[in-house]
């Protein structure tokens, strides 16, 4: 039976926390994140509340004096409502009517009945059993009577707080809100529970929670031995569970030996002073004889006298010579290693029914390479420290908080949660990325088909090159290499043009470039469930319908002797223009037809949109714009090349030397006005990449203006000019 239960463990079928909510606490106002078996992922923007999380779940689960809860721990309605009725700009409350005050934490616990439930057999609510759920309720409130007794005191005081009652809330929180109070109760109904603190429940049976803080004590001082004292603790914990029991003894056996040698030695150091305390007088001549022995104790004796060093050539260097991200990194294993070492517990002692494990900003120090190889490793780094010599495993849940692009590409898609702040700003929400499949899903099988090829694709391409869009407050979405190696520099001359002081300039804002192709439309329903302003910046791609002949210039015809038809690229302002063949414009503007004329029509605000219903509607307060191609100096292109060319010729100067991606004949036809820049962009580019990197190498500075012999194309300037705006 015992195999049969740990099979079903290795299984992954385990009392675990499911999710868990956190009310009233700084930004998380009413917010909920799910959690995975083993490893979840928590990313987002900065300011979103990732340290909130750890920091509430150590304040509920290992309470003290050290982080007990203070004024700044109150959301901001609930703070601002004890202020105003404080303040008397809030009538006081009915007691009938009274809402609860309180922080609270609830922790969302499945089980199944193969499980040893004899650590949360007490906590157990429900009769039913198809239930295998426990809820444990933590909260810090202030009771009707005591928010009572707070108004009145402040009314008779306020003179000594200088009529603040901020002042008097941060002074006295403590004297108001309730110790912290742990039930395990009724799903639906919080009115039915069990008290932990009545029925004397030891939590740390339950759940055993530790952390790895972000503000580590890491550096590279000549007097640090944060290595050396962490190896002290992990020795402390070797012995105290009694591993590598062979190897400890026979350190106990040489510090015995060393004591006996030693004490010789002591006695011939020490036997003046022994003499002249016995001279001193105070000790009688029949009294024990004073002497200094040799005492080496196996636990302190590593606390000051083990160093870690790390060798090069056979030369051995002191920790702190390492590199901060090197110290960084071993310190985290060395931590892991203890904590571990404290979730598995002494032989005597059970394990917790579950062991939860927080580690904040793992990055920290580290260069790319680095995260990468910490994040691949660290499943196997607690996965092999989870048996126990008996044979019980450690139940190990861990949460990890990042904003590490590097990290997040190397995570599983599905282990990823995203917090996103709310509109206003007030609290944050938790979004599982694995729920992003139910957005690209569709009743009609056709569209649901294509869905899916978008979700497979998407997937695949943001862990492998895009994870930082997760931290981006706005996206650039690109068709190719020309523009993403030169929008950097255009993103410089719209700010260097547009220098309002009242807007953040673009190159200082987080903005996330990313390579797309002709496919913004795959990303739309990503960027809606993250929530970040986007700009696509895209061609207008016109053809027109033509004939089809054979290579003898004969026209083909179809089965119903008809001529066939077959589309031929031209530049938008030619006379026979009449399509457009962009499936991204297509899709956003909702048009069937590929009308040229729609497109090359539209105002600026015309190309704002907002998803409404499920549709992409124009809106001027949108938070999508799709840029293309217009109309500038007579001429209207079809693609980046040839709306730059035809604005910037002077740059290219009259010898083709300088830019060898592009071919002389067609430069020379171009320079010499004997073709147009569609066609030029048309037949002499070799190499998109190339021509970008010409560019910038051809760029003269002037006055400041680092690219000043070249402008922007007016269509890629109005799209960042909406994307600068806040």
């Amino acid at each position: 039976m015992w195999l049969f239960k740990y099979n079903l463990v290795e299984k992954g079928i385990f009392v675990r926390i499911s999710s868990i909510e956190v009310n009233g606490f700084r930004l998380l106002k009413y917010f909920k994140c799910d959690l995975e078996k083993d490893l979840s992922i928590i990313v987002g923007k900065n300011n979103t509340g990732k340290t909130s999380i750890l920091t509430v779940l150590d304040k509920f689960l290992s309470p003290s004096e050290r982080n007990s809860f203070s004024i700044n721990d109150l959301s901001i309605d609930i703070k601002d409502r004890i202020l105003g009725i404080l303040s008397g700009q809030e009538n006081f409350p009915d007691e009938k009517s009274f809402e609860k005050i309180a922080i609270s934490l609830k922790l969302h616990i499945e089980y199944s009945e193969d499980d040893d439930l004899s650590s949360v057999s007490e906590l157990i609510m429900s009769l039913d059993p198809d239930d295998t759920s426990i809820i444990l309720l933590f909260e810090y409130d202030l009771s009707y009577n005591k928010l009572e007794e707070m108004k009145n005191y402040f009314t008779s005081n306020s003179e000594k707080y200088a009529d603040s009652p901020e002042v008097f809330l941060k002074e006295n929180i403590k004297n108001y809100f309730s110790p912290i109070s742990r039930k395990s109760i009724l799903a639906n109904d919080d009115n039915i529970f069990i008290d932990l603190g009545k029925l004397n429940i030891n939590l740390r049976k339950i759940i055993d929670f530790r952390f790895i803080s972000a503000k580590r004590s890491v550096t590279n001082k000549d007097t640090d031995k944060t290595l050396s004292t962490q190896t002290a603790k992990i020795y402390k914990k070797k012995v105290e569970t009694d591993e590598e029991k062979e190897a400890i003894e026979e350190f106990k056996n040489k510090l015995r030996e060393t004591d006996i040698s030693l004490d010789g030695i002591y006695e011939r150091l020490f036997k003046d002073l022994v003499d002249k305390v016995g001279k001193f007088g105070g000790v009688s001549e029949n009294d024990t004889d004073l002497k200094i022995a040799s005492s080496l104790q196996h636990r302190d004796l590593l606390d000051s006298n083990t160093t870690v060093q790390y060798t090069y050539e056979s030369h051995a260097f002191p920790e702190h010579y390492n590199g901060l991200g090197y110290m960084n990194l071993i310190s985290m294993i060395f931590d892991i290693e203890y904590i571990l070492g404290e979730f598995r517990r002494t032989k005597s002692e059970k394990p917790a029914a579950i062991s939860l494990l927080f580690i904040e900003e793992p990055e920290a120090h580290t260069h790319p390479q680095m995260q990468y190889i910490f994040i691949k490793n660290i499943k196997n780094l607690l996965n092999n420290g989870l048996a126990r010599e008996d044979g019980r495993l450690v139940n190990l849940q861990t949460l990890l908080t990042t904003h590490s692009s590097h990290i997040v590409s190397e995570c599983d898609f599905d282990n990823i949660k995203f917090l996103r702040k709310d509109s206003d700003n007030k609290s944050v929400k938790s979004k599982n990325l694995r729920s992003l499949a139910e957005e690209y899903s569709s009743e009609d099988p056709a569209q649901d088909a294509q869905y899916k090829k978008y979700y497979k694709f998407l997937r695949q391409y943001l862990t492998l090159s895009r994870s930082e869009v997760f931290f981006a407050d706005k996206a650039v979405l690109i068709e190719g290499d020309t523009e993403r190696i030169l929008m950097p520099a255009f993103m410089y001359k719209v700010d260097l043009e547009d220098n309002d002081s009242g807007k953040i300039p673009l190159q200082s804002q987080n903005i996330s470039i990313i390579e797309v192709g002709a496919h913004s439309q795959t990303f739309e329903k990503f960027f809606e469930f993250i929530g970040i302003k986007s700009l696509v910046i895209t061609d207008i791609d016109s053809y027109y319908m033509k004939e089809k002949t054979d290579k003898n210039g004969n026209i083909q015809l179809d089965g119903n002797d008809l001529p066939v038809q077959e589309s031929e690229k031209c530049a938008p302002n030619a006379p026979e223009a009449t399509h457009t063949s962009n499936a991204s414009l297509l899709h956003f503007f909702r048009k069937e037809k590929q009308d040229l004329s729609f497109f090359k029509g539209l105002q600026a605000q015309g190309k704002i949109l907002s998803k409404v219903n499920d549709a992409w509607i124009q809106d001027e307060n949108g938070s999508l714009c799709v840029a293309y191609q217009t109309e500038e100096n007579g001429f209207h292109a079809r693609s980046f090349e040839d709306s730059f060319f035809s604005i910037n010729k002077a740059l290219l100067g009259t010898d083709s030397t300088d830019f060898p991606s592009l071919t002389k004949k067609w430069f020379d036809k171009y320079i010499q006005g004997e073709i147009d820049a569609y066609e030029f962009s048309e037949k002499a580019v070799g190499s998109k990449p190339s021509l970008a990197i010409e560019i910038l190498l051809n760029s003269q500075e002037d006055d400041g203006d680092k690219f000043s012999n070249w402008i922007v194309p007016e269509y890629i300037k109005e799209g960042l000019l909406w994307l600068k705006k806040n």
